[in-house]
This record gives structure tokens, C-alpha cells and sequence, in this order.
């Protein structure tokens, strides 16, 4: 699949409101076609097409910046709010708390579960925007220099590795402690829950609704974008071990954690 398509198809297996944050690949691709063309070059000049391509990079990154940082900080706040949440939860109705009742318990607990699966895909879609945003702006500025001559590509990838968008560090630790969470309060309690679980998640997955077909197709499309490769190079994201990877254990259909 071309880029620009799996790009579309990123965009719209993403949540509705980050669908305007992503790389206007087309915009930069037209921008590059007008710099090696030379009928545009007479009419518009190289030097200010190169200079609008340019600009319209750096507007990308600092969209890309501005976004992921706002999305980081929110998640740190979820974090805490659901830690606290289960903190409240086990301390008011749980079997030592100071109010217990096994009906609220549950009740409660059910909320909290589902929306740690929610908050759980969307730190991986986060994860999955900084993978597809760096490789639309490696493989535009590959064409770039391909068709201009240019050696733009290496010294604006460095520039990139070095932006908030592209550190996913913080994101990463947070999905690590969010299914240490999962694994710890949700454990697999009734023998055949595994297979109830798979169950669920594939009609959901069947019938296209909720976060988790969304993020699904993110692991995919990081899977394919991180493999290692015979074309695997300096600008090439890290190759992604599924089996093993912390962005995808709990996201396995044998995971213990149902959808609700």
C-alpha cells in the first residue's frame, strides 16, 4: 500500500477529534511535484516553492508538537485520576473498606475497567500518530531529494528525532503501568473467561465499533512500519517484536480484560 493511502486509512481509523492533527502529506507532496517541475519553476520560482515547502515542515512539526504534548499531559492527569479512583473504590466498598458492599464494588470496579481499556488505546493510538507522522515526513523529504536533487532529507531527521512528538518515552512507561494495573486489580478470575473475552472483542472487531478496533488497526499498521526489512535503514523507525512487545500485551484476544 502507498503511503499516502495508508495515511488516509490511519486518519480514519483514529478518533474523530485528531483527524486534523496528522502530516498534510498531499500539500507537501503537490509542494514538492512544483519544485521538480521546471514549467513551475519559471513560474513560481524554485528558490520560494523550496522556501514554502520549507515552512509548511516546520508548521507540521510544531502541529505534531503541540499536539502530542497536550495529549501527554492529559494522560498523565487520567493516570492519576484513575489510581485514584481504584484507591477510592477499595477503600469505600471494598471487603476492609469503610462502607462494603460487593454490589458496588463491582459495579464501580466494571466502570473503572473499561475506562482503563479506553484510556489504555488511546496512549497507543498516541503512540501509533508519532510512528505514521515521522514516517510521512521521512519517506516526503526521500522524495524530495529524489526529485529535486536536494539533500534536505538528513539534516531535517535529525532535527526531527530530537521533537516532543517523536519521544515516546513518557507514553510508553504510562502503557507499561496502565496493564501492570490491569494485570494487578483485573486478574482472570473464572476458568473459560479467555475465551468469553475473545468472543467479545472479535464482534466487536467484526462489527467496526469502539476504541478497541481502532487500536487494533494501530498495532497493525506499527507492526508493518517497524518490522525489519530488507529496506530498513538510517531512517527507518526500530523494528517492533509483537510477542513481546508492552504496547500490545494486554491487546492480545486472550487478554483477561473484557470489553464492556
Amino acid at each position: 500500500m502507498k503511503f499516502g493511502k495508508r495515511l488516509k486509512q490511519q486518519i480514519e481509523e483514529s478518533l474523530p477529534a485528531w483527524r486534523d492533527k496528522f502530516l498534510s502529506y498531499k500539500e507537501l507532496k503537490k509542494l514538492v511535484r512544483q519544485i521538480s517541475s521546471a514549467e513551475s519553476c519559471v513560474e513560481y520560482g524554485k528558490a520560494d516553492a523550496e522556501a514554502e515547502f520549507v515552512h509548511l515542515l516546520n508548521n507540521e512539526i510544531d502541529k505534531f508538537n503541540v499536539f502530542f504534548m497536550e495529549q501527554e499531559e492529559d494522560f498523565i492527569i487520567r493516570h492519576k485520576e484513575l489510581q485514584q479512583r481504584i484507591k477510592r473504590v477499595i477503600e469505600t466498598w471494598g471487603p476492609n473498606g469503610t462502607k462494603p458492599s460487593e454490589a458496588e464494588y463491582k459495579d464501580e470496579m466494571a466502570k473503572i475497567r473499561k475506562d482503563i481499556v479506553n484510556f489504555h488505546g488511546e496512549m497507543v493510538l498516541l503512540v501509533n500518530y508519532s510512528n505514521i507522522n515521522y514516517t510521512g515526513l521521512a519517506k516526503i523529504l526521500k522524495k524530495y531529494d529524489k526529485r529535486t536533487g536536494g539533500l534536505l532529507r538528513l539534516p531535517f531527521i535529525q532535527k526531527v528525532l530530537q521533537q516532543p512528538f517523536f519521544i515516546t518515552d513518557l507514553v510508553s512507561k504510562l502503557v507499561k503501568e496502565c496493564e501492570n494495573t490491569i494485570d494487578e486489580v483485573f486478574p482472570v478470575e473464572q476458568e473459560g473467561e479467555e475465551e468469553i473475552v475473545k468472543e467479545q472483542r472479535e464482534a466487536i472487531t467484526v462489527a467496526g465499533k469502539g476504541i478497541f478496533r481502532n487500536t487494533v488497526a494501530a498495532l497493525l499498521s506499527m507492526q508493518e512500519i517497524r518490522r525489519g526489512s530488507s529496506t530498513y535503514g538510517h531512517f527507518s523507525l526500530p523494528p517492533m517484536d509483537l510477542p513481546d512487545s508492552d504496547l500490545i500485551h494486554s491487546f492480545q484476544l486472550n487478554s483477561p480484560i473484557p470489553i464492556v
